[in-house]
């Protein structure tokens, strides 16, 4: 396996990674008595009976122990899958959805990847460190026991570098942060607006790029989803999220959602030079949802130009009359 990139769009591609998903007959390797077996990194409680689990990816796509092997091939650009890849076992229960956990049990799923974020910082080789999750089958799910992974990698994904690099030119502009005028707007209009709770809102994008698309944002700046601010109240955050969860499983078998925050501060050298300076000021960590609606859908065959048949006005609208309890 390695990791090639294109040297038009700047993308990174993971080649030779031959999937193995779904569970080996009745058994999950997530379950409790069987996931025992396996060293875990991080449990939470940590005496007793487990809660939640984080543990090393079994297929791992990147590995702290491997050598980045950066090479080139002609004028392309190649390199070893160096970093990490690990599986955040959202609860005990096989059947339970995260949307189903209570509002304390998601809190605590988000202070673990808040936790492994930090952690993997620590670590100067990786730039970045992405939190997602897929849900259902369309999603690529690899198990029905609820959980969600975390990467660590040495390059900066193209989405996320759009983002910096987008958020940069806006700051360098304005002296503002797009995100926060992003939100000031939204919650001024109140159209797109999902739900709110505290100083977290949930808002369809203007430019959704699929139908029910949902970004979940704190009104209060911030570049470090790990690091909350002085008097932030996750457990707001930890309601607000499960009743989106709740409403999008209404109009859609499956999802995708991504935590996306700052890079990792601890090198400062190649892809995050031009940003460098105003990233605490120009940035702001959000959770996007990207829900899976249709089967087929232009959306997801043709990457270049999104195509969204729902207005994000109607989405946020029907997603706001929809009933967030079980």
């Amino acid at each position: 396996m390695e990791i090639r990139r294109d040297p038009i769009t700047q993308s990174w591609v993971v080649c030779g990674q031959r999937e193995r998903l779904g569970e080996l007959g009745d058994q999950c390797p997530l379950d409790p008595g069987v996931v025992e077996s396996t060293k875990a990194i991080l449990t939470w409680p940590a005496e007793g009976v487990w809660q939640g689990r984080v543990i090393p990816h079994p297929e791992a796509l990147y590995r702290v122990e491997n050598d980045p092997g950066r090479a080139a091939e002609g004028i392309y650009d190649k390199m070893g899958p160096l970093g990490a890849h690990e599986v955040v076992i959202e609860t005990r229960e096989h059947d339970k959805k995260l949307s189903q956990l209570s509002d304390d049990e998601i809190e605590r799923v988000l202070w673990v990847w808040g936790l492994r974020i930090a952690d993997l910082k620590k670590d100067a080789r990786f730039k970045y460190v992405s939190v997602f999750k897929n849900q259902g089958a369309l999603a690529g799910e690899e198990w029905g026991h609820a959980h969600s992974e975390v990467t660590a990698t040495i390059f900066v994904p193209r989405r996320i570098k759009y983002e910096l690099e987008s958020a940069h030119g806006w700051y360098k502009d304005r002296e503002r942060c797009v995100f926060c005028d992003i939100v000031r707007q939204e919650e001024k209009q109140g159209k797109r607006i999902v739900d709110v709770q505290g100083e977290y809102f949930a808002l369809c994008p203007y430019a959704s790029r699929v139908p029910f698309e949902v970004w979940v944002m704190h009104r209060r700046h911030n570049h470090l989803f790990e690091q909350p601010r002085p008097g932030a109240n996750r457990k707001q955050l930890a309601a607000l999220l499960g009743r989106v969860l709740r409403r999008l499983e209404k109009v859609a078998p499956a999802f995708h959602l991504v935590v996306h925050t700052s890079p990792n501060t601890r090198n400062k050298k190649g892809e995050l030079s031009g940003y460098w300076k105003t990233l605490a000021e120009d940035y702001h960590w959000h959770i996007e949802i990207m829900p899976i609606v249709e089967k087929r859908s232009k959306s997801y065959s043709i990457k270049e130009v999104y195509f969204n048949a729902f207005l994000p006005e109607q989405a946020a609208e029907q997603l706001r009359a929809s009933d967030p309890n079980p």
